[in-house]
């Protein structure tokens, strides 16, 4: 069975792995990616000896631990990855706060932390009392679950940043499953000063030694290289009998992880209207830029979050030169700063870069005279935008798509919010039911 997968992200990669191990010959797949570079959002860059991630700040953690150990095994073993204790915050005016916000309602000022602890308790109540069942707009589920006060202070200025919308015009879609249901007591502890912690499937996670997050990708890649068409755009993709051509090459089975709003472009005989809910799914672009310091070491912080407008156009700072020690020039680190675009908006000019940095300075946690250059990446897609169209959309391109035999696969190919972890998961069981179908001899 020829298979052909567009995209050679860890998604694409991933897949072509678990085909191989399964025992598809190598020969049988071929990958076709528009960069030069395999890695898709996973990919790093080095400049001037400092090595930063293009599309934000990556780690490396899963609940799936068969998943996460394969990963660490095809990226060369644990021996080539750091583990790193996780610690993050939120930058609160000058104060630190401990994540995630509603965990450190005791590092807020007192009437901050009334407000906040009010609300967070009021909300409990409600929704114990009255048995309400989650809000399907954002902004109100924030409130829901959260309180007027925690939604106010942090959550309400922090999404308008990352998301360039109002919070009424996303739904609570995208938080199913992965923002944790703290237990009042955590919280209420938490308002009188005894330290909890959430999240703590992160407590602990894993970055390459060496190359940035692009590492595992890279592993990935050598062990496929030469099935591989790096630099190659598929142009067009349309049925041939029992077949599939793609840029006229025959396949007998096509995986994309291509974006689902690119599609309408290379899939011949789209029908109108699943070309426009293609069209129509909403994302945002992001700029990531590096902050090279002339800074011998960094405080031990994983990442941290700036919610306010004060604090610049970055919504989220990664320690990056914290995961490794190969990611800075010795004596010297960095930071990563992330700035979301709206999608379809135009990059941000040259004044980001100072807009950035003021308000690192702005917040405390950078002084002028210890930077020594940055550099940007901009990336289209970084993220899925859950707007009121998102489900309809989506389900009528996945159902136009695969129902005709393209199966899609991928952050963006699915148009689903999925970490890397899950992207190899996913993979994973895709593996499988190719494997399946091919010895049945489908």
């Amino acid at each position: 069975m020829k298979i052909a997968i567009l995209g050679a992200g860890v998604s694409g990669l991933s897949l072509a792995r678990f085909l191989v191990e399964g025992g598809v010959p190598a020969d049988d797949l071929t990958l076709y990616e528009a960069s030069p570079v395999a890695g898709g959002l996973c990919r790093s860059k080095t400049v001037d000896g400092y090595t930063y991630d293009v599309s934000g700040g990556h780690i490396l953690y899963s609940k799936d631990k068969p998943a996460l150990d394969w990963i660490l095994q095809q990226g060369g073993g644990l021996e080539r990855f750091t583990s790193v204790e996780r610690h993050t915050r939120i930058r609160y005016g000058q104060r630190w706060v401990n994540y995630p916000f509603e965990n450190g309602l005791g590092d807020l000022p007192p009437e901050a932390n009334f407000e906040c602890l009010r609300g967070y308790v009021n909300a409990w109540h409600d929704r114990a009392s009255r048995g309400t069942s989650a809000p399907k707009e954002f902004g109100a589920w924030v409130r829901w679950r959260f309180g007027a006060g925690i939604a106010e202070h942090f959550m309400d200025p922090y999404n308008e940043k990352v998301w360039k919308r109002a919070m009424h015009e996303l739904t609570s879609d995208w938080v199913a499953g992965r923002v944790p249901d703290a237990p009042v007591e955590d919280v209420l502890r938490s308002s009188v000063g005894i330290r909890t912690e959430g999240y703590t499937h992160q407590s602990v996670f894993h970055y390459p030694l060496q190359g940035g997050f692009q590492a595992i990708t890279d592993a990935l890649h050598a062990q496929l290289a030469a099935r591989v068409k790096l630099g190659r755009r598929v142009e067009c993709v349309e049925q041939s009998g029992s077949s599939w051509s793609v840029d006229g090459e025959l396949h007998d089975c096509v995986v994309s992880t291509l974006s689902l709003t690119d599609m309408p472009a290379i899939v011949r005989g789209m029908p109108d209207d699943v070309a426009r809910a293609c069209r129509e799914l909403e994302y945002n672009g992001i700029v990531c830029i590096l902050v090279a310091l002339d800074r011998p070491e960094h405080p031990p912080l994983s990442w941290i979050y700036l919610p306010h407008a004060s604090q610049g156009p970055a919504n989220r700072v990664t320690y990056m030169s914290n995961y490794s020690p190969h990611l800075a020039p010795a004596g010297k680190s960095s930071f990563l700063c992330e700035v979301t675009v709206r999608g379809g908006a135009p990059y941000p000019g040259a004044q980001l870069e100072h807009e950035v940095v003021e308000g690192l300075v702005q917040a405390g946690i950078a002084r002028r005279d210890e930077v020594l250059f940055t550099d940007r990446s901009e990336i289209r897609q970084a993220y899925v935008v859950f707007d009121h169209g998102y489900a309809a959309r989506r389900q009528a391109a996945l159902s136009w798509l695969e129902g005709h035999g393209i199966t899609q696969l991928g952050r963006f190919g699915r148009f689903e919010y999925d970490n890397s972890d899950q992207c190899v998961i996913k993979s994973r069981a895709l593996a499988q039911k190719l494997l399946q179908r091919r010895q049945s001899g489908d």
